[in-house]
């Protein structure tokens, strides 16, 4: 295996990166914490993710809203205090990876201001020899302040997502509002409003951090950028890869959801014998937008949640490769065994951009062959793929999109077996699409003999 190489733009070629999430309740934190765990991961980083102090002491019988003035007083005392002996436990371990190192903070030592008057933070910084610049500047290098969909998303405020979240819209924003205050000095402070859809939000958090340390990955988390997905045919030996890659052993679970139209899944993550997990909540369409929830959980709560696995899916084993081209983040997904028969053989080709379709082909990487343009194809979708029995005898199960519930069940099957067509046309060996031509719902497998544009 081979690890990718990120070029830092300055010394020392160690980085370090300390970040803090903080904002309103409801901003995407959690999402965003395990997104950018994610992406950084697979560029050769050791993440660490600094839980949430407040919610870890909360979740011992602490209610905020019932304690009087001399009870938070004290609570902020211990909270900040408790919050930089985790927070040093973290940046102790960083000091001795050998990789660069990212870590996450769920909020940092200056949101305990938040919460309290000026006057009674000062005691606390007296109380604990501390200064505000020594707490703030000095101990991280990047704030990113992620708004509350309190302000201009209230159709997707909820407190549902989090054990320890209270706030009513009115008092959301006002906690929003201090936390953006408390952190208005620090030098390099950056604010996610909610002015784009929530997958936007997310891509500019992980724009703003890349940036922020200087890693170039071209238009990956653009506000405008597109995924877009290509089957491979034939992959070169490990060894003979042109490129620095790292690779993943992933599998992916689905479970049953108690909400209609809810897709819930979880994914274990595999690099060099250790795992990550996380547990993903896809929600139906709102108001045109998807939204998944993405949240980090423990081994445990990973083998706990696996007794609701839905039996109607197979798992999911794959590797997923992840490379950088040409500036470009790209990432392949290997199928393994076990799996259907439907999806033995099968390399997807994956990445995100805001060129036009001849753009995108005309800038891939040259030592893949790619075969087919799937992009927004539901038949190569790992939801669909995963299925158990054959789609057109499980027409009711396959996913056309979230919010797919006005179709007939004719037009389900018809749309079904259209889907089977295309899966069986792209596996065999001598047909030949053109790979500038991205899915039609009425498209038709192009001859051998037709004029084509290939890699």
């Amino acid at each position: 295996m081979k690890d990718l190489e990120v070029k830092d733009p300055i010394p020392p070629t160690k980085r370090i990166h300390k970040l803090v999430l903080t904002g309103g309740p409801c901003g995407g934190k959690t999402t965003g914490q395990a997104h950018l765990a994610t992406f950084f991961e697979s560029l050769g980083w050791k993440v660490f993710r600094v839980p949430e102090t407040a919610t870890v002491l909360m979740s011992g019988g602490i209610s905020f809203g019932e304690l009087n003035e001399e009870q938070i007083l004290d609570f902020q005392e211990h909270l900040v205090a408790t919050m930089m002996a985790l927070e040093d436990t973290y940046f102790s371990m960083a000091e001795k990876c050998a990789q660069n190192v990212l870590i996450i903070a769920d909020r940092g030592t200056m949101d305990a201001s938040a919460f309290i008057s000026r006057e009674a933070w000062e005691k606390i910084l007296t109380k604990l020899s501390l200064e505000d610049i020594e707490i703030s500047d000095n101990r991280y290098n990047h704030i990113v302040h992620m708004q509350s969909a309190a302000i201009g998303a209230e159709k997707f405020y909820t407190t549902e997502d989090h054990a320890a979240r209270f706030e009513g819209i009115e008092l959301a924003r006002e906690r929003d509002n201090s936390a953006m205050e408390a952190w208005r000095d620090h030098p390099y402070v950056d604010i996610i409003d909610n002015r784009s859809d929530f997958d936007s939000k997310i891509n500019r958090l992980i724009d703003l951090v890349v940036k922020r340390i200087g890693i170039n990955v071209g238009d990956r988390f653009s506000a405008n950028s597109r995924k877009v997905k290509f089957v491979i045919t034939g992959m070169c030996p490990d060894s003979d890869f042109p490129v620095k890659f790292t690779d993943f052993q992933v599998v992916h679970h689905y479970l049953h959801s108690a909400q209609k139209g809810f897709q819930t899944r979880l994914r274990k993550r595999v690099k060099n014998g250790r795992a990550t997990y996380t547990f993903t909540v896809r929600k139906p369409e709102l108001q045109g937008q998807t939204v998944e929830v993405k949240q980090p959980i423990s081994q445990r709560d990973y083998s706990n949640l696996l007794a609701h696995r839905d039996d109607n899916h197979l798992p999911v084993f794959k590797t997923r490769r992840s490379f950088l081209y040409e500036n470009q983040q790209y990432q392949l997904d290997i199928y393994r065994a076990p799996c259907h028969s439907r999806c033995q053989g099968l390399v997807l080709l994956e990445t995100f951009t805001t060129s036009n379709d001849d753009e995108v082909v005309d800038s891939l990487p040259p030592f893949l062959k790619v075969k087919k343009n799937v992009t927004g194809d539901p038949a190569f979708s790992m939801y669909n793929l995963s299925i158990r029995s054959d789609w057109e005898d499980s027409a009711e199960q396959f996913c056309h999109k979230l919010s797919s519930d006005d179709e007939s069940e004719d037009e389900n099957v018809s749309e079904v077996r259209k889907a089977q067509e295309r899966l069986v046309h792209v596996s065999e060996e001598n047909t030949v699409f053109d790979v500038r031509k991205a899915y039609d719902r009425n498209e038709r497998p192009v001859s051998e003999s037709s004029s084509v544009c290939s890699l």
